[in-house]
Formats: C-alpha cells, structure tokens, sequence
C-alpha cells in the first residue's frame, strides 16, 4: 500500500510521550500523553498509567489541561502532579487507587515545581511571593486595575516567554499538609529560591539561590544543604555558574548535582558533580567525557519533555543524559569511575526513569522516523520493549524520509557533521531543490530526532540538508566554544562547506534551486549568509538578530550575550556592527521572507523591522510577516493554528522562488 505525504496539518496526529515516572513498587509507571487540540487552540497534556507486565494502558485524566511532573510518594498510594485546570500551574493530588484529583494550592502565581516528603504527609514546594506576602495570606481580588507606569530599576527586568518581571514578587519554598492544607513557609527574603531536593529521611533539603546584591552582573545560582529543622545551611557550590538538578543517593550519603562554572560563559559543557556530605568535598565525575550532560536538542514535536538531571541506583550508580554527536544517550556512571553508554547510537532519549534496583529503565526515545514512544529496557542486556504505539499508525500511514549522516571537512580541516534528506517519493535520475536548515542557539544541536518541519519540506519535494556547524554542541568543549567572537565566520563556512560537499556528492541536487533558513541563531546565519553569496534563491529568516548594536539594549539577555558571543559590547560599536547582517544589506539579491513572533523578547521584533525597512527602501524583494501573541518559542510551543500558519508562509515562500 502506497503511503500518503506528511502536511503541515499532520501537526495535530502527533502524540508526544513524555516524563516517564516509575512507582515505587518497579511494575507500574505513569507518563504523560500531549496533543494539540485545535478546537482549544492549546495542546492538551494527560496523565496516562501503564502496567510494566502486562503493558495494559489506562488513562488517569481527561481534562483540558497541561499536567507535568507526576510524582509518586513514598508508599505509591497517592501521585502529585501540577495541571494548569484553573490556569495557573497549582499542586494536586490523587489517589493510585482511583478517584478524582484533588487540588491542594491556589496560589496566586501557581507553583513551580515541588518534591514529596518521604513521610508522605507533606509535600515541599517553590512558589512566587509577592514582598511582605506569605503562604497563607488571601490572594488579592482580581480587579480590574487602572494601568500603572512600570519604573524600570534593574538591567534584568524582562524575559521571553513571560514579559515584563513583576517587580515586587520573590520565589520562596515552603510545604503543605496534604490532608489539612496547612502550609509551612521556609524561606524569608527578597530572594529566588528554588527547591532542589528533599533527604531520603526527611532532614535535609537542598536549595539553589543567588543572594548577590546586583544580580544584573552575576551569573551564578549556588546549591546549599539545608538542615529541616534548625535551617542550618552548608555551601554545596558556589563558584560562577548555574547549578542543580540535585538529587541525594539513597543512602542520603552523597549528592549528586549538575552545572558548570562558566570557563567559556554560556558555551560551557555541563558535567555531573557529586558531593559527600560528611566530608564536603565534591568532585566532577564527567570530566572524562567531552561533551555536556542533558539534553541540548534542537526540534518541534515532543511536548514537555523534562527528563531528571540525575537518577540514583541502589548500588550508588548514577544515570543521566549526555549530548554526543547528534544523540542524547543515557550514561551510567559508578562512584569509583566506571562510565558508559547505557543506550545506542542514532536516537534521542528525551526522558527515562531508572529502577532503584538498576536493572531496567523506562526511556522515552525519538529518532528521525519515529516520533516516540514509551520502552522498558534491561540495562544489563540493552533489550527493549515498547510500551506505547500512539504514532504507530500515523507512521505506518505516511511516508517518512531516513536522513544520511554526513561528516565532512569544514573550516580550519575541522571534521563537520550532518545529515541529507531526499525528497518524499524520490525518484533517481531527476532534479530536485534543496533547503539548507540551520539552527538557533548556538549552543544546540541537530539530532537523530523526529522533526516536522524538516519531514514536511521533504515531503513538498525539497532535499534538506542540516549540519552541526562549530558552535553546536555534542562535539567537544573546543567546539561548541569556537564561535563566539568569531559569528559568520568560521561557522559561515562550516555551513557553506558542508552544501558544497553533499553538491559534489548528490548530481540529484539542482544547484540553480536553493533555499536557505533558520531561526534566532539561524535567522543570524541566514540573514549573513544572503548578504555574503547569492548562490541561494530564496531564504525564510526567524526570530533573527539583523543588528548587534540595538540588539544589546532591546533582547532580555542582550547585555551579555553580546558580549558572551559577539566578545564586543558598547564601547566597541564598529566590532558589533562588523558582526551585524543588517550592514550587508545592500549585497542582499536573495528573495527574503522574515518572519517574527511580536512578543519575543529574546530577539525582538525591531530586529525584522529595521531589516524590512531597510530591504525595502533598497527596492530589495522581501515579505514580512508578524505573529501576535507569539514569543520566541513559536516554531515549538506556540498557539497551533500560529505553527500551521509558519509552515505555509515557509513551505509558499520556497515554493514561489524555488
């Protein structure tokens, strides 16, 4: 039977599986299932149950709601979870045995995230405050308020996906009774608590805060152990950097977090840090492997995937994620020094939970034609089982294209890797287009992964062709370092040598029909890129930076990012506008469509604008398209009928020129 092509509306039949979460008895799990609901608008995200053995499936909820982080307490009677039911993201419980969830917070600002006590009776949490406010206060009346001016203090006052800060609100942790509702506030402080990790007994938890009085010039979240009861604190890390994801081994011996402390700024591999906390020393067991622990991966279909930073085995084994070459395996690792690979080569593992016993894993896998599911795997023999089949009939019906990993010589005789796609329904002996993808960043990758997108333009005829250039992760700290200060440069010819590669190896490939695109990073690249050749005949630029120089005063993080990347700031406008596509523009013969959210705070919308205008005034051909309530995330989160719309401006504009 012939298969059908995958559409831009082939959106809505994706199931995203994600946040595997095993019971404390090793033969249950829950997870949660995400579909777009286009009658909503929104993406529905429920909690579904799976028995190990029999693999019988069952739905837990069924609401119009996003669920994320289920958690099992102790004894496994009772699963808390948070769900977005009244908007905001508020705490709830429910029995394993059955029965109707039961909310247990109505905070104002919802809350963040939350860790069982191992009692049962409690559970810890981080929420916001607003300054002077508790827990227990009544949440203000909404009313509606007469607009007020927002005086601007700090450098840090606004971020992507959430807008303006709020100025007089904190983040602080305390814990509720499950039964009576009561609730314990723990911090004081006009500081940013996040919870981190509660002891096996119950004694100890840990926190991450930064208490620096200018935070605007401190780049740093330290970890502190915290005794529960008389709030004695003992310095974990504190060093420059970002650190947690903690999680105490289970003996509550050791504690286990990850991080880096900044060497190369954001470019920096994350490694996985364990402390004894008798002693107080800590050391990095990754040092030996050059390429970051987590997950760095560039793609648009699975939802919600918040995979743990690290999970303990009984035998004081450790088990976490680590970008490689354009997959995420899941590592073990052993106190004395063992490390290895607990999964193979050419997939994505964008969740998993290990048994205490460490004899088998829950994983949530993706790879470029399978869009994934739930297996159970042995980690002694690798040997898998699925546990779920929601994309299976969806990809037994469509016909999906097997990439061909490339690797070739790119700038400086550096090895470059990436990946070909042939058209959908490819036949030999003819010609086809070619649409180069570049990704955002830089410090992310490509993967072995199920992407729409680049499933879809091969499906309307196009070869895609998508390559890690210097600056991605998974290749080594030299790499993913090379290039910041060096923006369109070697990464421009890492990009350019890699279409010349496949070019000389594909005679498929018309070399008089070629497309170009990317977004934030990759809406740099693409904007420098037709500014320096007019080999391609057409290019999609999103979320793009166009100008170094205003970027520094508009983006959230611009400040520092350029200086972080560009290696420029203020003080040396002619290195930032040497670096900014917008001065090439006269060069541009390329037909260029730009395309931005209007809420991205990120790369702000000015950034399309002046390239517009300016293409414009130049008699240029260019088109402009604005997405309202759209953030930087539009490709991946954003509202769906948005994401349908992106693909047909994307899919038209090639299309038109090529």
């Amino acid at each position: 039977m012939s298969k059908r092509k995958l559409t831009i509306d082939d959106l809505n039949q994706l199931v995203s599986v994600t946040q595997p979460t095993l019971a404390p008895n090793q033969k249950e799990a829950v997870f949660v299932h995400t579909k777009i609901d286009d009658k909503e608008n929104t993406y529905q995200a429920n909690l579904w149950h799976v028995e190990l053995d029999s693999k019988e499936l069952t739905q837990w909820t069924h609401g119009k709601e996003k669920i994320s982080t289920p958690t099992y307490s102790n004894d496994g009677s009772k699963l808390a979870f948070l769900s977005t039911r009244d908007d905001k993201n508020q705490l709830y419980i429910l029995s394993t045995k059955g029965g109707e969830a039961r909310k247990l917070t109505s905070f104002e600002k919802g809350v963040s995230n939350f860790v069982w006590s191992p009692c049962g009776k409690k559970i810890w949490f981080s929420a916001s405050l607003k300054e002077g406010k508790c827990f227990t206060d009544e949440p203000d009346k909404e009313e509606k308020k007469k607009p007020e001016p927002y005086v601007v203090g700090k450098m840090k006052y606004k971020m992507d996906g959430v807008g303006l800060l709020p100025q007089d609100s904190y983040k602080h942790i305390g814990s509720i009774d499950i039964e009576t509702g009561e609730v314990t506030q723990f911090t004081e402080g006009n500081h940013f608590y996040s919870l981190q990790a509660v002891s096996h007994d119950g004694t100890k938890l840990v926190f991450s805060v930064n208490r620096s009085d200018n935070q605007d010039f401190e780049f740093r979240q330290s970890l502190y152990l915290v005794d529960v009861d008389s709030k004695e604190e003992t310095v974990v890390i504190e060093e420059e950097g970002y650190f947690g994801g903690a999680a105490f081994s289970l003996d509550d011996k050791k504690l286990a977090f990850v991080g880096s402390e900044a060497a190369y700024k954001n470019a920096t591999h994350t490694e996985l840090y364990v402390y004894d906390i008798d002693s107080g020393t800590r050391e990095i067991l990754t040092e030996g492997i050059d390429a970051p622990v987590g997950d760095y991966v560039v793609a648009d279909t699975q939802q919600g995937a918040n995979a743990p930073s690290v999970v303990w085995t009984k035998d004081n084994h450790l088990y976490f994620q680590v970008s490689t070459m354009g997959d995420v395996r899941l590592y073990a690792a052993s106190l004395e020094g063992e490390m290895y690979p607990a999964t193979g080569e050419d997939e994505y593992i964008y969740g998993y939970d290990v048994a205490k016993s460490g004899e088998f894993a829950l994983l949530t896998l993706s790879n470029p034609t399978h869009i994934g599911e739930l297996y159970i795997q042995t980690i002694a023999t690798g040997e898998r089982q699925a546990l779920t089949s929601f994309n299976e009939t969806f990809e037994n019906e469509v016909e999906l294209v097997s990439p061909e990993a490339i690797v070739y010589e790119g700038a400086e005789g550096w090895d470059v890797h990436g990946w070909l796609m042939k058209p959908a329904g490819y036949v030999q002996g003819e010609k086809y287009p070619l649409i180069v993808e570049i990704h955002g960043g830089p410090h992310a990758m490509y993967a072995n992964t199920f992407f729409h997108e680049l499933q879809l333009l091969a499906a309307q005829g196009y070869g895609v062709l998508y390559v890690n250039p210097r600056g991605s992760h998974g290749y080594s700290q030299q790499f993913v370092d090379a290039v910041r200060g060096n923006y369109g440069g070697g990464d421009y010819e890492d990009i350019m040598k890699g279409l010349d590669s496949v070019l000389a190896e594909n005679d498929w490939i018309d070399e008089s029909r070629l497309g170009v695109t990317g977004g934030s990073y990759g809406g740099f690249m693409t904007n420098w890129i037709v500014g320096h050749t007019n080999r391609f005949k057409a290019a999609v630029t999103q979320r793009s930076i166009s100008n170094w120089v205003s970027f520094f005063g508009v983006s959230d993080i611009g400040y520092y990012f350029n200086d972080w990347q560009i290696g420029a700031d203020m003080t040396d406008v002619e290195k930032l506008w040497d670096h900014s596509p917008l001065k090439y523009a006269k060069n541009i013969e390329t037909p260029l469509l730009i395309l931005h959210s209007e809420k991205d705070f990120r790369c702000p919308i000015e950034q399309a604008e002046q390239l517009y205008i300016t293409l414009k005034q130049m008699k240029k051909e260019t088109g402009f398209v604005r997405f309202p309530d759209a953030d930087h995330n539009l490709s991946r989160t954003g509202y769906p009928n948005l994401r349908y719309a992106r693909l047909e401006q994307i899919t038209g504009w090639f299309d038109k020129y090529l």
